[in-house]
């Protein structure tokens, strides 16, 4: 006897532990996931600050992946061998009847719509509260007499850079990110194909996983691409060669940090912040602007990362065919997560590279 009264409902609320029909979704392992990734992103904040790297918290940083690691292994563990069977449905108010995993991703989801808003207002904040690089730049140089507002060289002025004054600034600088967000959407879709051939209940079971592991991986693959082209604009750069058949000039794209363009930048200077007549250079401190930027763009990757790692479970689980219209929905239950991201990055491109 298995216990279940129907497909949906079992006698007891938390329902069988049953290794057949896949754990019941009362697993402590988001719990430890959660601690785990604290662990980590605390001695990760500790171990690089403000520029100063401190090897003292590596061991604390491995304790956090392992944790991690561990829950993740013993989640999918669980799960894998899910057949849908049975889905526990919530009974209070006012989610009663609705899947308990369902309601927990919209919770999740509304917690992270806060971290972001935050994020975003904080940016207003300081965007509209600080004065622009620019226009202090505008003033001119220095003069007691002619000029007392103006900056001085060699004395850093407190102002706010957007990253999009480097970034918009050609074709070439915006790629990445222009590339990253038709990737995003492009993944949008290959995630809801993934849904659509999985709940498809005439289908081939060969046919349906094919579809849904392609579909799945190219979800992945898609992913990938956005946090490589990430690096390749935080960190590395690239170069363009010089195509005359086409009219392509030569180009040589600098990182964002080797711009000068971090956290802990205090004496920045951007090539067009010299004074034409005397050839003196404005210095900005430009640590608030350019935090604001890779935390709040770190972030958004931060959950891109995760959407990879969960995706990499799927993808697998995929392969081997185990997803079925009875337990489809568990890619419906990621693929609002991967939206959620996908929103994110949409209003994080035209705030951050454009304006």
């Amino acid at each position: 006897m298995s216990g279940y009264d129907d497909d949906h409902h079992a006698p007891q609320p938390w329902g069988p532990h049953d290794w057949h029909h896949g754990a019941p979704h009362n697993s402590y392992s988001p719990l430890f996931l959660s601690m785990g990734v604290a662990i980590f992103l605390f001695a990760l904040a500790q171990a690089w600050s403000y520029g100063t790297y401190t090897p003292g918290h590596i061991p604390t940083i491995l304790l956090g992946l392992a944790v991690v690691g561990f829950s993740l292994i013993i989640w999918w563990r669980q799960d894998f061998s899910f057949d849908g069977h049975y889905e526990p449905l919530s009974t209070g108010v006012p989610f009663r009847g609705i899947q308990i995993r369902k309601v927990a991703v919209w919770v999740f989801l509304m917690s992270e719509m806060m971290v972001f808003t935050s994020l975003f207002s904080t940016y207003m904040r300081y965007r509209l509260g600080i004065e622009n690089c620019g226009t202090v730049f505008e003033r001119g140089l220095f003069d007691p007499v002619t000029n007392p507002t103006g900056w001085q060289e060699g004395v850093a002025v407190t102002c706010f850079e957007p990253a999009s004054h480097l970034i918009a600034s050609s074709w070439w600088h915006l790629a990445p990110g222009a590339i990253n967000t038709f990737a995003l959407i492009l993944s949008s879709f290959t995630i809801v194909q993934a849904l659509r051939y999985a709940k498809m209940p005439d289908l081939d079971e060969e046919v349906r996983r094919k579809k849904v592991y392609r579909y799945l991986g190219s979800t992945w693959i898609l992913a990938i691409l956005f946090l490589t082209l990430k690096m390749v604009e935080w960190f590395i750069g690239f170069y363009v060669p010089e195509i005359s058949a086409i009219g392509l000039h030569e180009h040589d794209i600098v990182s964002l940090v080797n711009e000068g363009y971090t956290i802990n930048a205090d004496h920045y200077q951007h090539h067009s912040y010299v004074d034409e007549a005397t050839g003196a250079h404005m210095v900005a401190n430009i640590q608030v602007s350019a935090s604001l930027f890779y935390v709040t763009t770190g972030t958004h990757g931060a959950h891109v990362a995760g959407g990879i790692i969960g995706l990499s479970y799927m993808t697998l689980k995929a392969w081997k065919g185990l997803y079925t219209p009875a337990n489809a929905v568990s890619i419906e239950y990621f693929g609002l997560y991967w939206h959620f991201v996908d929103l994110v990055w949409v209003l994080v491109f035209p705030f951050f590279y454009l304006y």
